[in-house]
């Protein structure tokens, strides 16, 4: 399925579609910036939506304002699993008036931590826009895991089963191709990133250099933050998502 960008005017931004639990990535528009937010310490997920409510709050944003989510959950679900933790998520989003009548303009990450995980699905950051003129344009990509675009079922998924540096390596290749359509699709590139999240529980350096960090170019000497964490479905491996922002906060 082709990604269309549309606008999302009276958020500050665009999104890149993408399935009905998210989109594929969001772009501030012109007067605006998206202004990145990380929990020193995560909150359990209903308890996250209101420190959101009340962050944007005390900054005269509304709650639609509200443009991206990362998310930690004790342990990756089921693919039925996830499909209901879907439905309870976009039931927030829902009451906050966020969806639209076709897509969901949100873009997100939800992985499993291997060490400390928190007890049931958390709020780990988010990202909302402000009106500014800052450039240059201000961006995130939503994560994207080892499986095919769009099939939620283990078919999908890129070698399944396999965790072999060569079958990791497939899989990084497969995900970078997504974020590059991404980053394109919101009309930025890898110069403009200024955040790189690995997330996986199997090696990396086999397939760093090569596979991660060349096709980056010289966006490439910042490196990558890798997480040990496990992306939020059985059977995935490997996720990734990006940011390109001005200001990050610490809350």
């Amino acid at each position: 399925m082709t990604m269309k960008l549309i606008d999302n005017a009276p958020c500050g931004y665009r999104f890149l579609t993408g399935i009905p639990a998210y989109s594929s990535g969001v772009v501030a528009m012109p007067g605006h910036e998206i202004v990145h937010a990380t929990l020193q310490r995560p909150l359990p997920f209903r308890a996250g939506f209101e420190a959101i409510a009340s962050h944007l709050a005390a900054r005269n944003r509304p709650r639609r304002a509200l443009c991206a989510i990362e998310l930690r959950s004790s342990r990756p679900f089921s693919f039925d699993g996830f499909d209901d933790f879907n439905n309870d998520y976009r039931a927030i989003l829902s009451e906050w008036e966020i969806l639209l009548p076709a897509h969901n303009p949100v873009a997100r990450s939800n992985v499993a931590p291997l060490v400390s995980p928190p007890s049931e699905p958390s709020l780990y950051a988010f990202s909302y826009t402000v009106a500014s003129e800052t450039l240059p344009t201000t961006f995130v990509v939503a994560g994207a895991a080892d499986i095919v675009r769009q099939s939620l079922s283990s078919h999908g998924i890129i070698r399944a089963g396999e965790t072999s540096a060569d079958a990791m390596a497939e899989k990084a290749r497969h995900v970078m191709a997504v974020m590059e359509a991404r980053l394109a699709g919101l009309g930025a590139g890898w110069p403009a990133v200024t955040a790189i999240n690995v997330y996986t529980a199997e090696a990396l350096r086999p397939y760093l250099a090569d596979t991660l960090l060349a096709p980056m170019g010289a966006t490439a000497v910042h490196g990558v933050h890798w997480h040990l964490a496990h992306p939020p479905i059985e059977g995935l491996a490997f996720e990734m998502d990006l940011r390109g922002v001005d200001l990050e906060r610490r809350l």
